[in-house]
């Protein structure tokens, strides 16, 4: 990128397996601003909870949720936030603390994240709690400020689509 786009608050979401962080790192590095693994601000009982196989619930992720809004808050120049951002009203609590804040929605098949979770066997979720993610996500692609991407693309063809989307001028963004 020659020059960073006007507004770069971005959250890339996703469920497990989706390809946030590796995204994620990618579009920080792009646009040359502070990446945030949503992940290393969940509560300790959190990470216990998700190794022990259990699904995290919406009181689960309030304090959490609450800390990521502050975290883009403070980084009104510009982030990457990597957060699964499953439910609208998760999303609704981080747009109402950075009116403008964009999502990257990349999708995939449950089928296709179980593979990937499988094959990531140090990372705090487990396989077992894919289908949970599937059952709690809501579908952002009618919302505002979203741009649904094939999780399957090649990383590099995923950081051009969203370079382009954030370089298209609002009105013409349908």
């Amino acid at each position: 990128m020659n020059q960073r786009p006007e507004n770069t608050l971005l959250v890339i979401m996703g469920v497990a397996g989706c390809g946030k962080s590796s995204l994620g790192q990618l579009c920080a590095r792009t646009l040359k601003v502070p990446l945030l693994e949503g992940d290393d601000f969940h509560a300790a009982s959190n990470i216990l909870k998700m190794r022990s196989g259990s699904p995290l619930s919406d009181e689960d992720r309030a304090a959490w949720l609450d800390t990521l809004a502050e975290q883009l808050q403070s980084h009104r120049e510009g982030v990457v936030l990597t957060c699964s951002a499953l439910r609208r009203r998760y999303r609704d609590r981080l747009r109402a603390a950075v009116p403008g804040l964009r999502f990257v929605f990349l999708d995939l098949t449950q089928e296709q994240a179980r593979e990937r979770v499988a094959a990531r066997p140090a990372h705090v979720f487990p396989v077992s709690l894919v289908a949970s993610q599937f059952e709690t996500l809501e579908d952002p692609r009618q919302e505002p400020g979203v741009l649904r991407l094939d999780a399957t693309l090649p990383l590099a063809e995923l950081g051009a689509a969203v370079e382009n989307w954030l370089r298209t001028p609002e009105e013409a963004r349908a």
